[in-house]
């Protein structure tokens, strides 16, 4: 039998890889479904069960995953501006250097997701849940935050100027480096976090739980503290504030 040239091997693999990848975007949607660098512009997917789905670099601008399950998902350099995620059950999935922005994802389950680097401006966050996640270097300029539970989460070296964190819960969470000029975070929680660093300049931080938590170094330029509760904070100068210290460091 006359052997085939090795090169006509290769170009028939690299012919049904291609057919295969591409047959892999009409794939109906389900768990663990591989959607890579399709488009899904617009899709309705609302109520549907896609976890563990690996959906790489696939554009999902403007497209509907209200009250979806996409636990354990892969949305990473995947396009979701302006995506609808209210309510979407995102436990563990993975945003890393997705857009985001203007996206609404209030009351969304977002407990371990990793959000690293996503670009999240403008995005809706109110009462999500997410305990333990990381947005480490992510951009959030003017989120919505309010109500969101954020205990434990990695935020350092996040852009979040002008984000609403008003009434969330940031306890134990890192924002060290982070930039918070003009951020609204009053009556949040922020007992134990780390704000080394940190820039949060005219942002207003009144009424916010401050107990035991780190300011080493942050910048406090015109910060309105009024009513914080400041018992046992480290100060930006490294001194411990008495317990009873409300506005300022006693």
């Amino acid at each position: 039998m006359k052997k085939i040239p090795r090169i006509i091997v290769t170009l028939l693999l690299l012919s049904t890889t291609s057919t295969l990848a591409l047959a892999a975007c009409d794939d109906p949607p389900g768990k663990g479904v591989i959607w890579i660098d399709c488009d899904k512009q617009g899709v309705d997917l609302r109520g549907l069960d896609l976890r563990g789905a690996t959906l790489t670099r696939t554009n999902f601008t403007g497209a509907d995953l209200r009250d979806t399950k996409l636990s354990g998902a892969e949305f990473n350099f995947a396009n979701l501006s302006r995506a609808k995620l209210e309510n979407a059950r995102l436990n563990k999935a993975r945003f890393v250097s997705a857009n985001m922005a203007n996206a609404t994802l209030n009351g969304s389950y977002l407990n371990g997701a990793k959000l690293d680097r996503a670009l999240l401006d403008n995005a809706q966050f109110k009462n999500a849940r997410m305990q333990g996640a990381s947005l480490y270097q992510s951009s959030l300029i003017s989120a919505n935050l309010s109500g969101a539970d954020l205990q434990g989460a990695e935020l350092a070296q996040a852009t979040l100027t002008g984000a609403n964190l008003s009434a969330a819960n940031l306890s134990g969470a890192n924002l060290e480096q982070a930039v918070l000029e003009d951020a609204v975070m009053k009556e949040s929680n922020l007992q134990k976090a780390s704000l080394k660093n940190a820039n949060l300049q005219f942002a207003d931080l009144s009424s916010t739980d401050l107990s035991m938590a780190i300011l080493v170094n942050a910048l406090l330029s015109e910060t309105n503290l009024k009513g914080a509760r400041l018992d046992k904070t480290q100060w930006v100068d490294r001194r411990r504030c008495r317990v009873g210290s409300i506005g300022q460091c006693d």
